[in-house]
């Protein structure tokens, strides 16, 4: 039974009774109305209270009326049922808890009647139903709620556990009458139930344990972070079907790189057509170059839509689907201005991929299209310059449709700029569009109309939510004559007609004012729809076939199909190695092959993998319950040895955190199990052995150990010797690496090792006089300590495992502190020396210190301030201990330049992008500038093994005397950028910063070019030009600088003192974008001179020109541009300093809604 915490169960509203605020002056109107209520046993009037409008609007199948008369009531149990009746070919009976179910109040639920083994299978009702509790005596008192609920074999009970507080039903008279509701503790319940029609199956579902897949044949799309909108989309084009098969036909097999979009789209489409269960998107947003921060944006889906068209559309040249996409989703548009009286027309016909409509203002979409082609007249002072010949003329303007696509998208325009709130709002105005219309209408009169312009809604891609926050799904119909479905992220549910068009007209909810009697005076505020169609997608119906065509498996590429079909073999492997994997253990070998080729501290690393070769130890995965005898066998066999010479030593952890050979496993009767819960530690999860292989065998073949030797009688044997590993530091090849193992007595002394060695070395019986061999014990990577020659094995507390280090060395006078000179420490003589110091170690202890402080670096010259081909990327291998000196030495040994003049960056771990300079210092080491201390919000956000560098014209010590400038010169009016970096002094003036700038961006002179000036703007609008004696130090960081040759007609006109300030819009001046500037007046100048002096000062040329409209934009009424004709002259137009001139014209290098950047896909 399902109990909840108020008036009853589930993720709907209360349903206590509203309280009325009632006004003297309708007293008497609401008495009229309170006493129209029915009485509690007329059952027919009584539906008309209790049963609320459902928003859903389902066919009713049946209304059941059932009263059960409780008697009693003190005298009951804790929990009662009242008697089974019918409803719908279902048994139902009212479940009663008349002491309250854990709660103060009588708790009361309606529950189907089946006995628990006898519930249909997938059984499930939908009922909208009320209990009414009333006086039997007085059918005037009475109280009900409302609910409605999917009862199923899980949810078997829904109702209220606070029907009504008991303190109120016995001996109080019930709301102003004379007699309780529970009278002689007797009352009546009354469940009215209407079952209704669960179309789609999913009704009031809770989609616990949902199967899109088996419930309608399709998959959803897994909601990476904010990618609701893309995965709307995709739907869209996935389900336009011969989409899908062009995709398909883009040749990939030759670049089956996850970095290919068109790749990466076709396996999308492919696991959309072929998997069991929600598919994700972070292939496809990957091969986008989207990074964390773009899957968490929302971005705008119609700029996102052209771009994919865009990049599949250029993947698809020179294939035979080159022109599918033009001739599926590109139709022409005409715009024209057309003379009335005379014989003149200006026009041009372009392509359009879809087509914006005007949402405000609108009813439907048959208005938005008369909208859209709605002629303006051009008349009176706005009257048409038809050229020389014609001059001034009467004329129409307007934009007519000459054909329309196969697939039309539509985008309404949900998201418009608010006067009054001063920003961008989401329109939530009810609009209406059909199944199907007719867009000959809209056609031109001479388009081609042999063939029906009849569209049929194919998709409504939704938006619910406001501006800032909100959700997308969309409804989507796959088949032509099948149902719509609702495709949201990961889920997929059949929808209804109502869902798909009335759902999504936006507006306010419809009101049933027959509902609430009981609050007749309340009124309350109509409920506006949250969600609302931004995209609808229609199919030109005599075309359907077409695209709605039927794509099988053969439509797959070959090696798409064969590429995941290895991915799926793969994956149920691992499947297979995970459910089989409680029967497996792990076993991790190293052999002394493994020994001599690692080339670091202890026997190897346990956690290299096989790319590290023989330096990484040998991998086996084996049966817990086979013997130790059998893992002996594979392992010998994989060594090309007898089984009988090989044995395994067990290694443990030690205290010191070292692993090493412990001793060896010779009864191998117990299963690898047993073995490795006797000798691994709790939190192992391997086990890990040392195969050593015997140097000496009996006649028989038989092993002979040095140690542990097994007798007859099962007893082992143990000896005085030990097992001792032996490393070599090579000073000369500045390498460590092992060479083996001996036995020797822990009685003998230290130096006895030295023949031992001498003779594994090959170096003879003797070293030179000024030689000899130094001896150390690796007791762990940061504690190698120096072995005395006269002291004992013992003495020396040597065990089995133990490592020794040795080198030769030459004897030296004066050789002390070495390891303190090699890294710079204390000492600032040594800290100059030449770089060797930080490579070349004399010493095993130095070159053990290196080994635990060494950290592999990346270096990527800077993406803007330094030639990435000159610089090619590259890695150093240094200890992190050197100072900030030491490591600009080594990175100016690898690129060969001075040290000095190069300046490192962080990098943001987030973006991969510089993040912020590093400055010198002089105890500043590389751990430290890497790992800065203390964590906080600055560190984790950088990167530990990588950095940026720029090469620099001159020293850092003099770039502190410099400041860094970004600055935008402007060489073809505002058409052509080419941003630069400056180092001005920080002394000098803007004089000084132009000299710089015609030095760094190799450009004429002043003297030689004309003169140069220099502004500021911010947010896209012209801020300040700058003197040529402002000092440089004074510029603002938070503007962008500008620099441009003086306009000729400035030069001319010195006088000139009248100047507007110029910015660009697209449709709102709130949305800014492109370069400001300023320009000159000229007094008594129709605007239409004035734009060919616009059209030479902004460099911009042709058809770009002819799409800008002027408009003039007053602060006063900033968001009201006044829009300007060609007779019109701008120096009476402004009338105040701060008036700005505006240029409308879309913005190519377009940011997004929510300003985080331009959407690009790679």
């Amino acid at each position: 039974m399902v109990v909840d915490t108020d008036e009853y169960v589930g993720g709907t509203d209360s349903e206590k009774e509203p309280i009325a605020i009632i006004d003297p002056d309708n007293l008497d109107n609401g008495a009229e109305q309170l006493q129209d209520l029915p009485l509690a046993n007329d059952f027919d009037a009584m539906k008309d209270v209790i049963f609320p409008h459902l928003h859903e609007e389902p066919e009713v199948l049946e209304d059941v009326v059932n009263t059960w008369t409780v008697e009693a009531w003190r005298s009951m149990s804790k929990k009662e049922h009242g008697p089974v009746f019918q409803a719908g070919g279902f048994p139902w009976r009212i479940l009663l808890f008349p002491h309250g179910n854990n709660v103060d109040q009588c708790s009361i639920y309606l529950e189907h009647g089946f006995e628990p083994t006898n519930i249909p299978e997938n059984w499930s009702c939908c009922v909208q139903f009320a209990l009414v509790l009333w006086n039997p005596n007085d059918p005037t008192l009475y109280t009900h709620h409302t609910a409605h609920h999917r009862f199923t074999k899980e949810e078997s009970d829904w109702g209220f556990t606070r029907f009504l507080e008991l303190r109120k039903m016995f001996n109080v008279p019930w709301e102003g009458g004379s007699r309780p509701l529970c009278e002689n503790e007797t009352a009546n319940i009354t469940a009215y139930l209407r079952l209704v029609k669960d179309e789609t199956g999913v009704l009031w579902h809770n989609f616990n344990n949902y199967d899109s897949k088996k419930e309608t044949g399709y998959v959803g799309l897994r909601n990476q972070g904010a990618t609701c909108y893309l995965n709307s989309l995709l739907q869209s084009l996935y389900f336009t079907n011969a989409f899908r098969k062009a995709i398909y036909e883009i040749p990939t097999d030759h670049e089956e790189s996850m970095g290919n979009s068109a790749y990466t789209l076709q396996r999308l489409f492919y696991q959309l057509q072929t998997s069991e269960q929600a598919v994700g998107t972070n292939e496809l947003t990957k091969s986008f170059g989207w990074e964390t921060r773009h899957i968490f944006e929302q971005q705008d889906v119609q700029e996102l839509s052209r771009k994919l068209m865009e990049r599949m559309e250029e993947k698809m040249k020179g294939t035979p689907a080159e022109h599918v996409l033009p001739q599926m989703f590109s139709g022409k548009i005409k715009t024209y201005i057309s003379c009335v009286n005379v014989d003149y027309e200006s026009s041009r016909v372009e392509d359009f991929w879809d087509i914006q409509l005007n949402v405000s203002g609108n009813k439907n979409l048959l208005d938005s299209f008369k909208d859209y082609v709605q002629v303006e007249k051009m008349d009176g002072e706005n009257q048409y310059y038809a050229g020389d010949e014609f001059k001034l003329q009467d004329a129409n303007k307007g934009v007519i449709f000459q054909s329309f696509p196969n697939v039309l998208h539509l985008q309404l325009k949900r998201f418009e700029y608010d006067i009054q709130r001063d920003t961008m709002m989401k329109i939530n105005d009810r609009y209406e569009f059909p199944e199907t219309f007719d867009a000959a209408p809209y056609l031109s009169e001479d388009a081609d109309k042999s063939e029906s312009w009849t569209y049929q809604l194919h998709g409504v891609l939704v938006h619910s939510g406001d501006l800032n926050a909100g959700h997308y799904y969309a409804f989507l119909k796959p088949e032509k004559d099948g149902w719509f479905y609702k495709y949201d992220d990961d889920k997929v549910t059949r929808a209804t007609m109502r869902e798909v068009l009335e759902e999504n007209f936006g507006g306010e909810y419809k009101t049933h004012p027959a509902n609430h009697l009981r609050a007749p005076l309340q009124k309350k505020a109509p409920v506006v729809r949250q969600n609302s169609a931004y995209m609808l997608v229609y199919i030109r119906q005599s075309r359907l076939d077409n695209i709605l065509c039927p794509v099988s498996k053969e439509d797959i590429p070959l090696h798409l199909r064969s590429k995941f079909d290895e991915e799926t073999a793969l994956r149920e492997a691992k499947r297979k190695e995970k459910e089989e994997q409680h029967l497996y253990i792990g076993v991790k070998v190293i052999t002394e092959q493994t020994f001599k080729s690692h080339g670091g501290t202890d026997l190897t690393s346990f956690d290299a993998d096989q790319a590290d070769g023989d330096a990484a130890p040998r991998s086996y995965r084996v049966l817990r319950a086979s013997t130790m005898e059998e893992l002996v066998g594979t392992i010998a066999a994989d060594l090309e040895q007898d089984p009988r010479k090989v044995r395994l030593w067990v290694m443990v952890n030690r205290q010191n955190k070292t692993i090493r050979p412990d001793q060896p496993i010779m009864d191998l009767r117990p299963t690898v199990e047993e073995a490795f819960q006797r000798a691994a530690a709790h939190r192992d999860q391997f086990l890990r052995v040392w195969a050593e292989v015997a140097e000496e065998t009996t006649p028989e073949g038989e092993a002979v150990w040095p140690t542990y030797q097994g007798q007859l009688n099962g007893v082992v044997v143990k000896n005085d010797l030990i097992l001792i590993f032996l490393k070599h530091f090579d000073v000369e090849a500045q390498s460590l690496y092992g060479i083996g193992h001996v036995y020797i007595s822990k009685e003998k002394k230290v130096e006895e090792l030295v023949p031992i060695i001498m003779k594994k070395m090959g170096w003879g019986e003797k070293l030179p006089g000024d030689e000899k061999i130094s001896l150390w014990e690796e007791i762990k990577p940061t504690m190698i300590e120096a072995l005395k020659a006269k002291q004992s094995l013992k003495a020396a507390e040597l065990q089995d495992g133990d490592i020794i280090c040795f080198q030769k060395t030459t004897e030296r006078k004066g050789d002390r502190n070495i390891l303190e000179k090699r890294l710079g420490l204390g000492d600032k003589q040594a800290a100059e020396e030449p770089a060797k110091k930080a490579d070349r170690f004399d010493d095993a202890r130095e070159y053990y210190d290196f080994l635990h402080n060494k950290k592999t670096v990346k270096f990527h010259a800077h993406p803007t301030r330094c030639n990435a081909e000159r610089f090619p990327p590259f890695e150093l291998v240094l200890n992190s201990k050197i100072s900030y000196d030491i490591l600009a030495d080594r990175v100016g040994e690898k690129l060969e330049v001075d040290p000095t003049h190069i300046r490192f960056w962080t990098v943001n771990s987030a973006t991969g992008n510089p993040k912020t300079t590093v400055k010198r210092g002089v105890n500043q080491s590389l751990q430290l500038i890497l790992n800065p201390s203390g964590y906080n919000q600055l560190s984790s956000s950088q990167r530990t093994d990588a950095f940026y560098f720029e090469v620099l014209d001159m020293s850092l010590a003099e770039l502190d005397t410099k400041k860094s400038i970004k600055i935008t010169w402007l060489s073809e009016g505002i058409t052509k950028e080419e941003q630069f970096d400056l180092l001005v002094a920080k002394n000098g003036h803007i004089e000084d910063l132009i000299q710089v700038l015609v030095q760094k961006a190799s450009i004429p002179d002043e003297t030689e070019g004309g003169r140069i000036r220099v502004y500021e703007t911010s947010s896209h609008k012209f801020y300040r030009e700058l003197s040529r004696d402002y000092p440089v130090i004074s510029m603002n960081d938070y503007t962008n600088v500008f620099a441009e040759r003086v306009p000729e007609e400035e030069i001319n006109d010195e006088e000139a003192t009248n100047f507007i300030q110029v910015f660009h819009f697209q449709n709102e001046p709130s949305r800014v974008h492109g370069v400001p500037f300023k320009f000159m007046l000229v007094e008594g100048e129709q605007f239409v001179d004035t734009k060919k002096r616009l059209e030479k000062r902004t460099g911009i040329k042709g058809k770009s020109f002819e799409k800008i409209k002027f408009a003039v934009v007053k602060r006063s009424h900033f968001s009201k541009p006044q829009y300007l004709n060609d007779d019109d002259e701008l120096w009476k137009i402004v009338t105040n300093d701060d008036d700005y001139l505006g240029l409308d014209h879309v913005d190519r290098t377009r940011t997004l809604r929510n300003g985080v950047g331009d959407l690009f896909l790679r």
